[in-house]
């Protein structure tokens, strides 16, 4: 949806009938990198809480890599480490508010960001959930995969050629639906008093409109998070908080939410 909608923009009541998706703006296939580039501006101006929820996100990766590594199963770090794709958006909750108290000319702090969290928390946990469901979904998928084929000691080459040719395909299938859903809706659910639903599907209304742009967007969030795992995970300190604040960035230049009533950020 990308034409005027009844109810849309300033003039906007609370009695006003809320539409049941917001409007997005056609964007260029280079937006993205303005993103990334105002997210790291983000960063810069809010070091200290954006660097200790990128921290805290690291130390929750090695974590999850410690236990996958004692069970004595590289897939089941391989598993454990994907589901990260499924709570990045949730975790990053934290992030928005940032970004969203810099937009405000406020300095962040992380009692504003919590009291942001217990105000959006309801509707998150029903985004939170259906993540979840999926994320089950795709792991066993996984599971059925690895059944399908099974390793030997020494594997061959061409066996993991299969293996892990099939296993990114059955992958992405999910982490695609991931990112369509959750590419603006939880920045949305941050800022304005929307349900979960609403905000699903005007994500899912923006990616469908926008598909280039959201292509070079998936890219470069792949590509990121691929240098902070190759960074033995401690890249995903600054990674995280760099794309939590460019997806900010990216819900307020495509979405219009107004509509829907601010939530107070004073």
């Amino acid at each position: 949806m990308t034409a005027d909608i009844p109810g849309a923009g300033p003039e906007a009541t609370d009695s006003s009938p809320l539409p049941f998706v917001a409007p997005c703006r056609a964007l260029r296939p280079a937006a993205p990198l303005r993103w990334v580039r105002l997210g790291w501006q983000d960063f810069h101006h809010a070091t200290a809480p954006s660097l200790g929820y990128g921290i805290v996100v690291a130390l929750l990766s090695i974590i999850v890599t410690s236990i996958g590594l004692r069970l004595g199963s590289y897939w089941a770090v391989l598993i454990l480490l994907s589901g990260f794709v499924f709570v990045a958006p949730v975790l990053a909750l934290g992030l928005y508010s940032i970004s969203r108290q810099l937009e405000h000319g406020m300095k962040p702090t992380l009692s504003v960001c919590f009291r942001d969290l217990r105000h959006t928390f309801g509707t998150a946990m029903v985004f939170a959930l259906a993540l979840l469901v999926l994320f089950l979904v795709w792991a066993r998928a996984g599971s059925m995969v690895h059944v399908f084929f099974p390793m030997r000691a020494q594997p061959h080459w061409s066996e993991l050629l299969a293996f892990f040719a099939i296993g990114s395909a059955v992958g992405s299938i999910f982490a695609s639906l991931t990112f369509v859903v959750s590419a603006f809706s939880l920045p949305m659910i941050c800022d304005r008093e929307a349900d979960a639903i609403t905000a699903i599907v005007t994500s899912v209304n923006a990616v469908l409109r926008n598909k280039s742009a959201m292509a070079v967007w998936a890219l470069l969030i792949v590509t990121l998070t691929a240098i902070g795992f190759a960074t033995a995970l401690i890249g995903l300190a600054v990674v995280i908080p760099v794309l939590g604040h460019a997806t900010w960035h990216a819900y307020k230049e495509t979405i219009d939410a107004s509509a829907w009533p601010l939530i107070d950020p004073a």
